[in-house]
């Protein structure tokens, strides 16, 4: 890299807009979309989709809501053209969907395009050509007025060709191509010169696209650009602003985001960004960027992992997995504090309420994501991450002492082995833990209570300890106080029950319970957790705490 890179980069040059006004303005609305998956994406791919891919492709564009969709560029090879006539002859298009087709404003591209369309109920027809300074300098090596001539003669044999197809309902939309890095004069009189050959009105509807081609500056001078033409076009009520933003610089969405907010109303891009170089803008996240601000984007993500799937699938690319919204770990944490603000936050979060979880700026569940997810146990952990696991999958409401407990064994084995631990290595690791297991040292078999009057209570049971039947009795103020009682009194082991926690395992009436104890030994030797599960709750209870005597036993 150059150490003084002003050599040979100049920076963008700003646009005199004083009294800019999308600065202070709020997008309350969705725009107008246009997938450019089938066509933009397409022409990117190093395989390019075979007519099976893209028909799969185009059903899935359809079950998400788009009514506007470019599906090819029909001059530019067979396997286009034969889309386009298998959507109109198969009747595959929706009466309220408009497919897309692009031409460049050559007479004999124009003529081989309205013929891949004949018959079609409906269609957008998107001319374009190169306007830039470099384009017209270096590509083409033609001055101003030989690129407008360019595009107004296009711009009549596509009127020409519409007006021979009186049964189609027809679109015109023009893109000077490379808007961003086009003096904007030019820009502004190049299109007022195709406009008046369209002569745009309610019968007549046009689109002028104003692409971002090659992403050069920063998205505010984008934005700045998109009012300044607003503004001064004599026919802005009359065409629709439509914006192309590419992501050169990876701030393509926010090109898009200010580009509506300085008047845009329609916005051309791919699902998670597919498209030359480094992509087109990303409908997906610029979609639900407006849905997590409260705005309907008019687009159906709900099962946005099918969408990964189909969309990996065609266009043979991965979706990265810190992709925004769609990717595999956008959801996940790992820190101990981000896991533990997280958790609390679903703890209060109600059904109806506003969206104040932490660290989530969207529910997962309005995509189609599973909370499963959304924390995962690796070395860096805290305590809030696997009793978040067993929360969800095993219903287990863990006491905070219990959760800090059960980390720093969750931390000793992660530390061990390094790696991520599974739900199934947690709740493996929980259960032998912490007593949950078939054969441990000392076992109930079964046990009877007796009440002698108030606060009086006798326990009588049978246990196995190391496979040796034995009979136990103690007595006590309830069921615990005598059991207590009667292990002191049969191996010695005095216990102090500190810490007693219960609930039901689910909301049905024959729900299992879970009890936790913890006890501490007279002696002083370490606190020690015990977790019982079992149909009634003075079983689960007592389970728990011949857990905890198992461990002080075998020690």
């Amino acid at each position: 890299m150059l150490s003084n890179p002003a050599t040979k980069y100049q920076p963008f040059p700003p646009i005199n807009l004083p009294d800019r006004q999308w600065p202070s303005k709020q997008q309350l609305h969705a725009p107008r979309w246009c997938s450019s998956d089938l066509r933009d994406g397409n022409q990117a791919l190093a395989e390019p989709m075979d007519n099976a891919r893209k028909s799969q492709f185009y059903q899935m564009l359809l079950q998400c809501g788009f009514k506007e969709i470019e599906v090819a560029f029909p001059s530019a090879s067979q396997t286009d053209f034969d889309f386009v006539r298998s959507l109109i002859e198969e009747k595959q298009i929706p009466h309220d969907v408009t497919i897309q087709v692009l031409t460049q404003s050559r007479e004999d591209l124009i003529d081989r395009t309205f013929e891949s369309l004949d018959g079609v109920p409906r269609a957008i027809v998107h001319l374009y050509n190169a306007t830039a300074p470099t384009f017209r300098e270096i590509v083409f090596k033609q001055d101003k007025a030989a690129t407008i001539a360019l595009a107004v003669n296009g711009a009549r044999r596509v009127r020409q060709q519409c007006d021979q197809r009186p049964e189609t309902e027809w679109t015109f939309e023009y893109s000077p191509e490379v808007f961003c890095l086009t003096e904007l004069d030019f820009a502004l009189e190049i299109c007022e010169a195709v406009a008046d050959v369209w002569q745009p009105g309610p019968q007549r509807p046009m689109i002028i696209n104003l692409p971002a081609t090659v992403e050069a500056s920063t998205p505010n001078v984008y934005a700045d650009q998109i009012e300044w033409f607003c503004r001064h076009f004599t026919r802005r009520q009359q065409v629709a602003i439509s914006v192309h933003p590419h992501n050169d610089r990876g701030t393509g969405i926010a090109c898009a985001e200010l580009a509506m907010l300085a008047g845009a109303d329609r916005v051309e891009g791919c699902l998670f960004g597919n498209g030359e170089r480094t992509g087109n803008v990303d409908l997906v996240t610029l979609a639900l960027n407006l849905y997590t601000q409260g705005v309907a984007p008019g687009l159906d993500f709900s099962q946005l992992k099918h969408i990964v799937e189909m969309v990996e699938q065609c266009n043979q690319l991965p979706v990265h997995p810190r992709h925004p919204y769609a990717g595999e770990l956008v959801f996940t944490a790992f820190s101990g504090s981000h896991q533990d603000a997280i958790k609390k936050g679903f703890a209060v979060q109600q059904a109806d309420s506003l969206w104040q979880v932490p660290y989530l700026i969207i529910d997962p569940a309005d995509i189609g994501c599973t909370y499963e997810a959304i924390i995962r146990v690796n070395s860096q952990s805290g305590k809030s991450g696997a009793a978040w696991l067993l929360e969800q999958n095993h219903g287990l409401s863990l006491p905070r002492a219990l959760q800090i407990d059960f980390s720093k064994v969750v931390q000793q084995e992660t530390d061990r082995s390094g790696k991520e631990m599974t739900i199934a290595d947690i709740w493996r690791l929980f259960r032998h833990s912490y007593g949950l297991v078939e054969q441990l040292p000392l076992q109930l078999l079964n046990y009877q209570t007796q009440s002698h009057g108030e606060d009086a209570y006798s326990f009588t049971a049978s246990v196995s300890i190391n496979g040796e039947q034995q009979q136990l009795h103690g007595e006590g103020n309830g069921l615990l106080s005598s059991a207590v009682d009667a292990l002191r009194q049969a191996f010695g082991l005095v216990l102090t029950i500190d810490d007693y926690h219960q609930h039901t395992l689910g909301h049905q009436s024959d729900s299992r319970a879970v009890a936790y104890i913890r006890c501490t030994p007279i002696k002083g030797e370490t606190a020690v957790y015990g977790v019982g599960i079992d149909a009634d709750s003075a079983s689960a209870s007592l389970r728990a705490l011949f857990s905890v005597a198992s461990r002080y036993l075998v020690k």
